[in-house]
């Protein structure tokens, strides 16, 4: 997927007013509208055009836009960082072409899970309920199992006086409900847009998962790989691992394969009911690097002849 310039394209500076760009884009639009530019090219940067002045006309586009950093160059390849808009608050207001498809994939995978976040404004005669505001917010998986209290940052755009795009910052301490699983929100009541002569709107926290250096999670259940040697694997054992909760004991049976994977029941995300833990076994070779374990492992290939590779009809 190539990055998309929109600056570039608008032919305006980084740092450039939201009237700045407003003018550009009735300048371009005016040269490369297909009904009167006679450019070969003029539908296509006609559509770029209309893409660009989509995000940049927009201070939360712009802002989240901007949160890529200037490093990137159009059309180099990209791919968005993970993580890249946590902790970005936005109120979903939509798009001007009600339909986000309508642009680049470009476009689309940065902004076009905002689609379903509609703003709620509503109206009770003079008085209006203030937009309800969204955000994505990183914990750990530990929290998940404890729960407890979090203070988390947010980042809101807004646009100053003068016309240029800011981050306005604010922490708000929030309850994690235990067992909660990544995709799923919490509410934080009247933290959204003020209203207007009305109650506030609301605030909703999607919860992701931060990297974990040992667990990954696959929906409610929680996997760990689990390195054993090929004695343990093959003669069984008893060890040691770590799970969210503290250490266990696990029994490794004999005969057991790389990959075989070994259930904890119930010890997943909490819930109703709770997910599994799933150990997963991973052969580790011990090295052979003395001549003495080089001379372990030949005497192992002669006492136990072994060819994995058999069942591809080969000798060797």
């Amino acid at each position: 997927m190539e990055f998309k310039d929109y600056y570039e394209i608008m032919g305006v500076p980084r740092d450039a007013t939201q009237d700045e760009i407003k003018r550009a884009y009735r300048k371009l639009a005016r040269k490369y509208h297909p009904d009167v530019s006679k450019d070969p090219d003029a539908e296509r940067r006609f559509k770029e055009l209309g893409e660009a002045y989509e995000v940049l006309k927009d201070p939360e586009k712009r802002a989240a836009y901007d949160r890529l950093g200037s490093g990137w160059k159009g059309g180099q390849e990209f791919r968005p960082p993970p993580g890249w808009d946590t902790g970005f608050e936005f109120s979903g207001g939509g798009f001007t072409s009600g339909d986000a498809s309508a642009f680049s994939d470009f476009f689309e995978s940065l902004f076009g899970h905002r689609a379903g976040f509609q703003g709620a404004a509503r109206h009770y005669g003079f008085r209006s309920r203030g937009e309800d505001h969204f955000a994505r917010i990183e914990i750990d998986i530990e929290d998940a199992y404890q729960g407890g209290t979090r203070t988390v940052t947010l980042q809101a755009p807004e646009t100053t006086p003068d016309g240029h795009v800011r981050l306005r910052q604010r922490s708000l301490k929030v309850k994690i409900p235990r067992g909660i699983g990544p995709g799923q929100q919490i509410r934080l009541k009247g933290q959204g847009g003020q209203g207007v002569n009305g109650p506030a709107g609301d605030l909703y926290l999607e919860v992701r998962f931060r990297p974990h250096p040992l667990y990954r999670v696959e929906g409610r259940d929680v996997c760990l790989d689990v390195p054993v040697t090929p004695t343990e694997a093959a003669l069984g054992a008893r060890i040691t691992i770590p799970t969210p909760t503290g250490p266990v004991e696990l029994k490794i049976p004999p005969g057991s394969s790389a990959r075989g994977r070994l259930r904890l029941k119930g010890r997943g995300l909490p819930g109703n009911p709770a997910g599994d833990f799933y150990a997963v076994l991973r052969i580790a070779l011990p090295p052979a690097d003395s001549e003495a374990a080089r001379a372990a492992y030949r005497r192992l290939a002669e006492a136990v002849p072994f060819n994995p590779r058999r069942h591809m009809g080969v000798e060797r």
